[in-house]
């Protein structure tokens, strides 16, 4: 059974309401009816109940950003997995590299959201990738292999069914600079077998690996119609529904 592209837009820290729900209802108009490829979008925490009665009726899944890996108690401005849930998302992203370079998530912590996520009842986006310098060194394939043995660990096998894994080499975020279609499929081949590796064959075959990193709707047919390529993370582009919707609609190979 072929993977189902997946297709997720992560607004990062942009928006406001209004453009929020302006912005989800183009997309519901634009590709809210489209079959043959997953779509989410993940506004900021404070946008998600909004940005869910836009989406409302739609084939569009809502995702969040981020959680914390306790149910609840004293952790001043974290949200928690449940209380995700409770308002309606159904993916949240994890191991972003902002969240690892930017705010210091150690693969530790990342895997602990990860493994609660998981029990919480959430779909994860788990993202890995390395640094230019990383590249550069020739060290991706230790980087990218050390996130994805330590992000998932403690993640049962039938409990992948539930994870995306999304590689986002880092010097390609947001700059304006893409992996090669060439690039991005060795590592996402590479990804695959150390999943084969992790937990066996069915679940390589069958885990749905997102690229991510300067995607554009000039770009996405050619990415994503790699082999080992099942959809993107967009970041900028999604906040544009023309573009975003391009995106999507490459996915439908």
């Amino acid at each position: 059974m072929a993977r189902k592209p997946f297709v997720a837009g992560n607004w990062k820290m942009n928006t406001s309401q209004a453009e929020g729900v302006a912005l989800a209802g183009a997309l519901v108009k634009l590709v809210g009816s489209l079959e043959g490829v997953d779509v989410a979008v993940c506004p900021p925490f404070v946008y998600l109940p909004a940005v869910k009665a836009a989406l409302a009726g739609s084939r569009i899944a809502l995702g969040a950003q981020n959680l914390f890996y306790e149910s609840n108690g004293a952790f001043t401005g974290e949200i928690s997995g449940s209380m995700l849930k409770d308002i309606g998302a159904r993916y949240v992203i994890l191991g972003h590299s902002e969240r690892r370079h930017v705010l210091g998530e150690s693969d530790e912590v990342i895997s602990r959201k990860v493994v609660k996520a998981l029990a919480d009842g959430l779909d994860v986006i788990f993202c890995v990738g390395e640094l230019l310098a990383e590249r550069q060194g020739g060290q991706t394939l230790e980087v990218v292999t050390r996130q994805v043995k330590v992000g998932l660990e403690g993640v049962a096998k039938a409990a992948m069914a539930h994870v995306t894994v999304a590689y986002e080499p880092v010097w390609a975020i947001g700059t304006g600079v893409t992996a090669s279609p060439a690039q991005a499929q060795e590592v996402h081949a590479m990804v695959r077998g150390l999943l084969g590796k992790q937990y066996g064959p069915e679940v390589a075959r069958h885990t749905r690996i997102q690229y991510g990193g300067s995607v554009k709707a000039s770009n996405a047919a050619e990415l994503l119609g790699q082999p080992d390529i099942d959809g993107a993370l967009v970041g900028g582009a999604s906040l544009k529904a023309d573009e975003f919707a391009a995106i999507a609609k490459a996915g439908i190979q």
